[in-house]
């Protein structure tokens, strides 16, 4: 049985948006927030993905955060230096392995050109400016479904050990703030007023920033159980089922190629597409003479059960100088702590670093001395698809029925519900509700063709 619609989607059906076929090409979170939001406007959606069930690739173990306070992109006036000093340190928060790989290289050369004073501002922007949006849209979400997955509402700490760490972290706190994200800066008592936790490093502890409205929670069990609901309203999934191909005639997709459920090739039609396919994107937009700038950024996470409750956190925290987020899930499954971040940029590989792994879990007992037990660690490592800005890519592309949600980086979770919803909008025809340099629109903020690639 379908779900009703909503009132004002139901007002906007009565205005003349038709129902139309939508394939969404990916279940991870951001998939499935589409595919969610596209049944809401009263589309009969399909979601297809090679997994057996939706979240199992980089929706799977991440950071948990829903971080608007998180908007600094990688590339930002102090990278290139930074990045020069972590070459060849298997523990770096961010790894280059250069390789003879042409997208690669273009990725890099893409980057660097957005580590300037300007182009960090103009991203700063795109990304509160979604990342709070997105953030309300959630709790819209929590509110119209019910669903539980971990969340904490406790805000998001960000803490420094290093001076000079959070004196560059001053300004872009400032325009955050400016753009209406609480990042309020504190000094180490406040943080360790704000979380007890962390007491035994108190000494080490240069300043903090704290955002009051950040979140926490299981991306994975959420993105299951909004998939769960999905499919009680009537969204069909095709689990299990491999994109072979995307195959466009007179400018528009005309369908796509999978190996089914049982091996064997099928097509598969609609009215329209969203591409969201996290890393895998560019790989089915190439052919299609689509150039996507997006590059599988390895990431890491650690999860560990908590041993004792006491010496542990329960504000979700940031560790900017080590790059890593921390959240806590308490719940029937039971206490643990997730910690997850570091990014090596090489290829499609993604077979655990254990230096890298080991680096995580031995930050967390130097911070967080007894508060998990390092025997019981669960390591896992994930492809996020990252753009040389750190903004995603929403919007339409030059196939006339092809859209694209994906590019989120590290912050797919965080952003989810506002991309979902917007470009399930631009699907139907409607405006999108925020300002946001979506692709293929002319907005007056949006990146140039050059810089987004010929989508």
């Amino acid at each position: 049985m379908r779900a009703r619609l909503t009132p004002a989607s139901a007002q906007t059906l009565n205005k003349g948006l038709h129902n139309m076929r939508v394939i969404v090409l990916g279940a991870g979170v951001v998939g499935i927030t589409s595919a969610y939001f596209l049944q809401q406007l009263g589309h009969e959606v399909t979601v297809i993905d090679r997994q057996s069930t939706p979240g199992a690739e980089t929706s799977f173990a991440n950071g948990g955060q829903i971080s608007v306070s998180h908007a600094e992109p990688w590339a930002n006036p102090s990278a290139p230096l930074k990045v020069l000093q972590w070459l060849g340190k298997e523990d770096a928060p961010l790894l280059f392995r250069l390789r003879a790989d042409a997208q690669q290289w273009s990725w890099i050369i893409r980057f660097l050109r957005e580590c300037t004073p300007g182009r960090t501002r103009h991203n700063i922007r795109q990304i509160v400016n979604l990342g709070t949006y997105s953030r309300d849209t959630l709790q819209q979400v929590r509110r119209d479904t019910g669903l539980q997955y971990d969340q904490r509402r406790q805000g998001i700490l960000h803490f420094y050990t290093n001076e000079k760490e959070f004196q560059a972290a001053l300004a872009p706190a400032e325009q955050m703030r400016e753009l209406g994200c609480q990042r309020s800066v504190v000094s180490a008592d406040d943080a360790v007023q704000i979380e007890p936790a962390l007491q035994t490093v108190k000494h080490q502890l240069a300043g903090a920033t704290f955002t009051a409205e950040d979140e926490s929670g299981d991306a994975n069990l959420f993105t299951r159980e909004l998939a769960r609901h999905c499919a009680e309203a009537g969204v069909r999934f095709r689990m299990g089922c491999h994109i072979t191909a995307l195959h466009e005639a007179g400018g528009s997709l005309d369908h796509v190629e999978i190996t089914n459920e049982d091996g064997h090739y099928e097509r598969i039609q609609a009215d329209a597409y969203v591409l969201s396919a996290g890393s895998f994107s560019p790989l089915l937009a190439r052919p299609l003479g689509i150039t996507l700038p997006i590059y599988p950024a390895k990431g890491y996470s650690v999860t560990l059960p908590v041993a004792d409750a006491s010496k542990a956190y329960e504000v979700s925290l940031t560790d900017d100088e080590f790059k890593l987020v921390f959240s806590r899930y308490t719940s029937s499954a039971g206490d643990r702590l997730r910690i997850a971040g570091t990014a090596e940029l090489n290829g499609y590989e993604r077979a655990l670093n254990r230096v890298r792994c080991e680096a995580i879990v031995r930050r967390v007992e130097q911070l967080f001395p007894g508060a998990a037990d390092p025997t019981q660690a669960q390591f896992w490592s994930g492809l996020r698809p990252a753009t040389p800005s750190n903004v995603p890519l929403i919007g339409k592309t030059r196939v006339g029925n092809l859209y694209l949600n994906t590019g989120h980086g590290t912050l797919g979770w965080t952003h989810a519900c506002g991309s979902g919803k917007s470009i399930a909008r631009i699907v139907s025809g409607l405006a999108p509700e925020l300002d946001f340099a979506f692709s293929g629109m002319g907005h007056a903020s949006s990146p140039s063709a050059a810089a987004l690639g010929r989508v």
